[in-house]
C-alpha cells in the first residue's frame, strides 16, 4: 500500500500544532492542518505490510491494540497517497460513522500497532483521517443519507454519546424509526461537555448531530429517562430500547478534608466551563474560574490533562497534576513488546502550554495526596502529599508504599479529582430491572442483550470507562442485534 519505498524515503510528520502560547487565550482547536503534500507523503510511508496490525483492535496487556472498529487504514492511505481524496472517503465511512470524532480525541492504537512502528515512527493514521473528512464535508462530499424505505419499528436510545450516536445512525439507515433521549441541553455526549472545545470543536459536534437530524433521527433533550420519562412509558411507546448512558459515575476522593468547598469532580468542571463558553462565551456569573488561583488535578490521564489545559486558559497562577504512577519510560520497556499499545512517556498538549506559560510540566509522578486543609471559611487552601515507591511483591503484584521523608504541602485553592469513573447510574437502571455487576449493566459482548427482553445495552455503560473506537464498535454492534431481533434478521455489520 502506498509507495513501495516511501517509508524509507519519508520521515514522520506529527500533527501540526499552532503555538502554545497563543493558543491558550483562545479556545479553538489547538491543531492545525496539514498541507495535502504532506498527507500524501505520510500516507506513502504506509507499508504493504501483509498482515496490517493497525486495524486488529482487541486488547493485549490490558490495553487496546490496533483499530477496534477495524478501519481499513492501508487502503485509505494509499488512496491519499494517489490523490482519491472521494475513495479514500467511501472506503474510510465503511466502518467509522464518525471520523471527525475519532480523528480528533482517539490516543490511535493503531498507530501503536502500525508495522513501521517496530523500527521506526508510526504512519501518522490519525491526521490523515481527520483529513479525509474534513475535505469530505468541505467539498460537499458528505450529504443526507434518507433511508428509501421504513419499517414501521421504533427504536429508543438513551444517551447521546458515541455509542448512542452510532447506533442510531445504523439503525436508521436500516430504515427504523429511531429516537435518541439526552438528559443535558445539547445532543453529543461526553462529545460536547467531557471533551473540551481546544480539542473538539463543538461545532463539529453540532455539525454532526444536524446531519443525523435531517436523515430522520430525532433528538429529545433536556430529558432524563427515569425521571422525566419513566423507564416503563420508554417501553410501553418503542419496540425496542438501547441504554448508552456511559460511565457516568465519578470516583471521589475520599480522605480528610474532602468536603472541603474548591474541590470539584473533573467532569464537573469540564462540563460547566465548555457550557458556559456555548451559553454566553463567559459572560454569565457563576462558572468555575481558575484565574489568579493555585489549581491542583488529582489524577494523571486524559480528563486530568484537559483540566489542566481549561485552568490555564481560564488564567490560573499555577496549577499542577498528580499522578500514582512513575513517569513512563521514553522507549518501550521490554515487557511492552509490539503490537501492545506504547505505554512510553509524551507531551499532551496541556503539558506544552503549561510549559509554555509557566515554564514546568505540571506533571507530578508517585504522589499521594494525604489530606486536605481548609481555611476558616471552609475553603480548601492546601494539600498534603507524600511520594510513593511502586513495588512488587514475592507473587509479582505491584503495591505502593510511602517514602518517609516526602511530606509536602502544596497551596491550592481549587482542586478538580480526575481519578476515573466508577460505573453508570444506578437508579436507572433500576428502574428497567436490568441486572448490574461492578456497576456495569450486564450484557454479553457481540450480544448486548439484557436480562430485559427489548432492552440492550453498550458503550461505556455496559464496558465500564473505555476508548471512543470501543463506543463506536459497540454501537454498531448493538444496532445489528437490535435490528435482528425487530426484523429476524439483519444487513448491518456486525
Amino acid at each position: 500500500m502506498g509507495k513501495p519505498t516511501g517509508f524509507m524515503e519519508y520521515s514522520r510528520e506529527n500533527v501540526i500544532e499552532r503555538n502554545p502560547l497563543s493558543r491558550v487565550s483562545d479556545w479553538k482547536e489547538y491543531t492545525a492542518p496539514f498541507s495535502e503534500g504532506s498527507l500524501k507523503r505520510q500516507g506513502a510511508r504506509c507499508m504493504d505490510c501483509a498482515t496490517p496490525f493497525c486495524h486488529i483492535g482487541m486488547e493485549i496487556q490490558g490495553a487496546t491494540s490496533g483499530c477496534p472498529i477495524h478501519n481499513l487504514i492501508p487502503e485509505w492511505n494509499d488512496l491519499v497517497y494517489r490523490g482519491r481524496w472521494r475513495e479514500a472517503l467511501d472506503r474510510l465511512l465503511k466502518t467509522n460513522n464518525f471520523p471527525e470524532f475519532t480523528g480528533r480525541v482517539c490516543p490511535a492504537p493503531c498507530e501503536g500497532s502500525c508495522t513501521l512502528a517496530i523500527t521506526d515512527p508510526a504512519v501518522t493514521i490519525k491526521n490523515i483521517e481527520q483529513a479525509i473528512i474534513d475535505k469530505g464535508f468541505e467539498n460537499g462530499w458528505i450529504e443526507p443519507r434518507i433511508p428509501v424505505r421504513r419499517t414501521g419499528k421504533k427504536v429508543a436510545v438513551v444517551g447521546s454519546g458515541p455509542a448512542g450516536l452510532a447506533s442510531a445512525d445504523q439503525l436508521n439507515q436500516a430504515g427504523h424509526a429511531v429516537t435518541v433521549f439526552e438528559r443535558s441541553d445539547r445532543a453529543g455526549g461526553l462529545l460536547m461537555y467531557g471533551i473540551p472545545n481546544m480539542k473538539l470543536d463543538k461545532e463539529v459536534v453540532e455539525r454532526r448531530i444536524r446531519l443525523l437530524t435531517q436523515e430522520g433521527i430525532q433528538f429529545v433533550t433536556n430529558t432524563e429517562i427515569g425521571k422525566d420519562v419513566t423507564a416503563e412509558e420508554l417501553r410501553a411507546q418503542f419496540d425496542a430500547v438501547i441504554l448508552c448512558t456511559g460511565a457516568q459515575k465519578q470516583r471521589k476522593l475520599v480522605i480528610e478534608g474532602s468536603e472541603s468547598n474548591g474541590i470539584h469532580l473533573a467532569m464537573d468542571y469540564l462540563t460547566n466551563t465548555t457550557k458556559n463558553l456555548l451559553d454566553s462565551n463567559f459572560t454569565n456569573e457563576g462558572y468555575l474560574n481558575a484565574e489568579g488561583k493555585d489549581v491542583i488535578v488529582i489524577g494523571g490521564g486524559d480528563t486530568g490533562a484537559d483540566c489542566v489545559a481549561t485552568a490555564l486558559r481560564q488564567k490560573c497562577r499555577s496549577v499542577s497534576q498528580f499522578g500514582k504512577h512513575p513517569q513512563l519510560p521514553i522507549e518501550r520497556a521490554s515487557n511492552n513488546l509490539w503490537p501492545a499499545y506504547p505505554n512510553v512517556f509524551s507531551m499532551d498538549y496541556a503539558y506544552k502550554e503549561a510549559e509554555a506559560k509557566l515554564g514546568d510540566d505540571p506533571r507530578q509522578y508517585s504522589i499521594q495526596t494525604k489530606k486536605v486543609v481548609a481555611d476558616p471559611q471552609g475553603t480548601v487552601k492546601e494539600l498534603h502529599t507524600i511520594e510513593m515507591e511502586k513495588l512488587r511483591d514475592e507473587e509479582g503484584r505491584f503495591y505502593f508504599q510511602e517514602i518517609p521523608g516526602t511530606e509536602k504541602v502544596w497551596p491550592a485553592q481549587l482542586v478538580f479529582i480526575a481519578i476515573g469513573f466508577e460505573g453508570t447510574d444506578q437508579p436507572l437502571l433500576h428502574q428497567f430491572g436490568v441486572t448490574a455487576v461492578n456497576q456495569k449493566i450486564e450484557a454479553a459482548y457481540g450480544q448486548y442483550t439484557t436480562n430485559v427482553k427489548g432492552v440492550f445495552a453498550a458503550g461505556d455503560a455496559r464496558r465500564g470507562q473505555s476508548l471512543i473506537v470501543w463506543a463506536i464498535n459497540e454501537g454498531r454492534g448493538v444496532a445489528h442485534e437490535v435490528d435482528v431481533y425487530l426484523m429476524g434478521k439483519s444487513n448491518l455489520p456486525k
